[in-house]
């Protein structure tokens, strides 16, 4: 594949020398601007002065790439993202967050690149196993998802981006297994009003994987207030097991 590089990349460093790179990674239906009351809120906080937060657009969203000839797949959206990795040259540990749709991306990544990653955030990751894809309530959810969509924009259901990403990434019955097995060190955050993310799965999940951490919050789906604080907790433990 040629080099895809992301478009709309905000990157923020009150320090010369940086201890962290935080990439953030926005859901389906979205763009970098997902994160911007988070990218405020850090920026705004001393004690993460040290950490380096890039926010970006992926493929299909923003101001990044979209053509018809994407397939908007994981192999696309992971070469995008490793390739605008690349470009920050950065040499200090990498943090990826994800919200949604951007968990499974995230998520994959640090399965294909398990020594780039220092720590994933994964904020409202839907946990939906193989069999809920053939589970009526599980269709019938997605469904709803789609027409919380469309009151928003109903022209977003019709783009490529949309369809595809639905069609190669959130309906990927190995979603749940890479997420089961990763090694890399993760932490979810998810509201406990969220009714998207198969929220019941999480228990299973924790007993499969002991490398997963979980912090619930009041809240649903998005990427509010009562998530995003709890990042710079986890940032500093980061910070202090890298012994930096």
């Amino acid at each position: 594949m040629s080099k895809l590089i992301l478009a709309n990349t905000y990157d923020v460093c009150k320090s010369g020398n940086p201890k962290l790179c935080v990439v953030m990674i926005h859901g389906i239906a979205s763009d970098s601007t997902t994160y911007n009351a988070a990218h405020e809120y850090f920026e705004a906080e001393e004690q993460l002065s040290d950490v380096r937060f890039v926010k970006m657009d992926l493929l299909g969203s923003g101001l990044s790439m979209k053509d018809d000839s994407l397939k908007y797949d994981y192999d696309e959206q992971i070469t995008a993202l490793h390739n605008a990795i690349l470009e920050l040259k950065s040499e200090v540990p990498l943090v990826l967050v994800g919200h949604s749709l951007g968990t499974f991306i995230v998520t994959r990544y640090a399965s294909i690149y398990p020594d780039e990653v220092a720590k994933l955030i994964l904020i409202s990751p839907p946990v939906y196993t193989r069999e809920d894809y053939d589970n009526p309530l599980f269709k019938l959810g997605l469904e709803a998802f789609k027409k919380s969509i469309e009151m928003r924009s109903a022209d977003v259901l019709k783009e490529k981006a949309f369809i595809k990403s639905m069609e190669n990434i959130v309906m990927d019955r190995q979603n749940y297994d890479v997420l089961a097995n990763i090694k890399t060190p993760t932490v979810i955050i998810y509201g406990k009003e969220d009714k998207l993310i198969a929220p019941n799965n999480i228990p299973g999940l924790l007993k499969k994987n002991p490398n997963i951490s979980v912090i619930k919050t009041p809240g649903r789906h998005g990427v509010s207030r009562d998530k995003f604080t709890k990042i710079p907790a986890i940032l500093k433990e980061v910070i202090a097991d890298e012994n930096l």
